[in-house]
């Protein structure tokens, strides 16, 4: 059974990079590639295991880093001159990171602009609204999709490794697990990442439910919100 799924706007292996630059606090123009490069195929791992579409993107992404890391673990030059002459391998790597970074900042204006735009409407009536109202309004989209993949690797991470392996069906679908998610959150107004997840001790069943909550992310049915950078991350229904 396939549980591959493409979704829209998919951030690619330089918001990766970016993300991880970000949560590691590193100067862009001084990335630690070793360390990048480790974390980079952590984040791989399970863009593989959830076998997401555009995951060779992030391979290749991958062999770039391994590459850059082979060339700064070669013998610098004795020589004065041949060092000046020496650029350094990740020059190429952090001009594309900027370059990207910039294309997004700018798409983000762009988008914001239209959406104040999409607001003002002429010679219309709009009741008062408290200024908390407003606030309740604006949609919790500050969670991307690697700072969920960060969470759902603690959530794999904590469940107990098999020491044998027994072939059988695949009991669960991804449709199953979507109207469990809906369900919970028929219980709860909101639930926490972490609580959503407790309930299982199957690698499988985790993996299936990950999948349910990007699709209804994707539907616009669920919202996920994180109060702070890298903190508790809540999903609450649309």
């Amino acid at each position: 059974m396939s549980y591959r799924i493409r979704l829209e706007n998919f951030e690619g292996p330089l918001d990766l990079l970016l993300f991880l630059i970000r949560k590691n606090e590193v100067d862009i123009y001084d990335i630690p590639i070793a360390e990048i490069t480790r974390q980079y195929l952590e984040y791989v791992e399970v863009i593989k295991l959830l076998d997401l579409e555009y995951a060779g993107d992030f391979l290749i992404m991958a062999s770039t880093l391994m590459r850059i890391k082979a060339k700064l673990l070669l013998p610098k030059p004795k020589s004065d001159e041949d060092e000046e002459e020496l650029i350094d391998p990740r020059l190429e790597l952090v001009t594309r990171i900027l370059e990207y970074k910039r294309f997004k900042e700018v798409a983000h204006k762009l988008h914001d602009i239209g959406e104040r735009q999409s607001k003002h409407y002429a010679r219309a009536y709009f009741p008062n609204r408290s200024e908390t109202e407003q606030q309740e309004l604006v949609p919790p989209d500050n969670v991307s999709l690697f700072t969920l993949i960060t969470v759902f690797k603690k959530v794999i991470d904590n469940i107990p490794r098999e020491t044998f392996h027994e072939i059988k069906d695949i009991k669960v679908t991804t449709d199953e697990q979507i109207e469990y998610i809906i369900n919970k959150l028929g219980i709860q107004e909101q639930i926490s990442f972490i609580e959503l997840f407790s309930d299982f001790e199957s690698k499988i069943k985790v993996v299936v439910t990950f999948v349910a909550l990007l699709e209804l992310i994707k539907r616009n049915l669920i919202l996920v919100n994180q109060a702070t950078p890298f903190g508790e991350i809540w999903i609450r229904k649309n």
